[in-house]
């Protein structure tokens, strides 16, 4: 690609941005007679100390075999990172999103963190699982490929579309507000509703909503409307999580997208109540959830350091009455 092309992709790719920004919607409840239960968004976690970090929520049966052959079936569409659409042996649908070629900003890795996370502390999420390569056989016969995050299409679930940040029925409950102080300690940039999926899932013959919160990738660096860099923890550590109070409303040190969903919204009573649920996390699981995106002990450690000293900050914020979880 010339320097050119280059410059010219990079202005109409601030254009876009700043008409986001001047056109970001009034954050509100949504009022209808099919408004969801807060279960389809968050629900209690009561076994959270328990809870496994390293396979997820879904467990082991559902994460795929580093030792297969994976047959392609087609590219995968949308997002920034390339990847690939294959089944396994056993006739599974898996969508692979891999790392660019130069191998910075890896989505991945990040992705499966923060989705061990949010699902131990009671949000629901999707079957993700990351292996570092894997084989794949396509017309040019069996390679190996390099790995990523894989997401496993399950029959369970059927997605429905977006759901919106800014228009929802949960909008302004404390699981709402929760789960958005959750993703700005992990400096999460891409809060844009199409990475928000709402499924209609098949549990014990009854259908409930779930809404998702999806392609988490962009997280664990800094904060930025254009193309943040993600997965870096010396950038993570020099940023400062929350910069105060205003108004009632903590201020967080968040340059992405769609600032009004971290302007003046997260009380810090919000905060201490998410900061509770992810205290409760042992050790033993930070580090599963860091080994299921692939990091190595160095790299676990120092994000973890960071996490554990925001939660303490974010327990810091807690008013004088007794903070539990409701």
């Amino acid at each position: 690609m010339t320097k050119q092309r280059q410059l010219v992709i990079g202005f109409f790719t601030f254009v876009i941005a700043i008409s986001v920004m001047r056109c970001a919607a009034t954050v509100r409840p949504t009022v209808t007679p099919w408004d969801a239960p807060l279960a389809a968004l968050w629900e209690r976690p009561s076994n959270l100390e328990t809870r496994d970090l390293f396979n997820g929520p879904w467990g082991a049966e559902h994460s795929p075999d580093p030792n297969v052959e994976y047959t392609y079936v087609r590219p995968k569409q949308g997002g920034v990172n390339p990847g690939v659409i294959v089944n396994d042996a056993r006739g599974r649908e898996w969508h692979v999103k891999q790392p660019p070629h130069n191998h910075e900003g890896a989505e991945g890795p990040v992705e499966v963190v923060l989705s061990r996370v949010l699902s131990a502390v009671g949000y629901h999420q999707p079957p993700v699982y990351f292996l570092p390569s894997f084989t794949m056989r396509d017309n040019s016969g069996p390679h190996k490929e390099p790995g990523g995050r894989f997401r496993l299409h399950d029959g369970s679930m059927k997605a429905r579309g977006d759901w919106s940040w800014q228009q929802n029925p949960f909008v302004g409950m404390r699981p709402y507000q929760g789960l958005l102080a959750i993703l700005m300690m992990f400096n999460s940039s891409d809060l844009k509703n199409s990475n928000n999926t709402l499924y209609d899932v098949k549990r014990g013959g009854a259908t409930m909503q779930w809404y998702v919160v999806r392609d988490l990738g962009t997280a664990l660096g800094e904060t930025g409307r254009l193309r943040p860099k993600r997965g870096d923890v010396d950038l993570f550590a020099r940023s400062r999580f929350i910069t105060g109070v205003e108004r009632g409303f903590v201020v967080f040190d968040y340059h992405g997208l769609h600032q009004e969903l971290a302007r003046d919204r997260v009380t810090p009573d919000d905060v201490a109540w998410a900061s509770t649920l992810l205290a409760r996390l042992t050790e033993r699981q930070w580090q599963d959830a860091f080994r299921a995106g692939g990091y190595d002990a160095d790299h676990r450690a120092r994000f973890i350091g960071v996490l554990r000293a925001r939660i303490a900050r974010g327990l810091q914020m807690a008013s004088d009455d007794e903070h539990g979880v409701e």
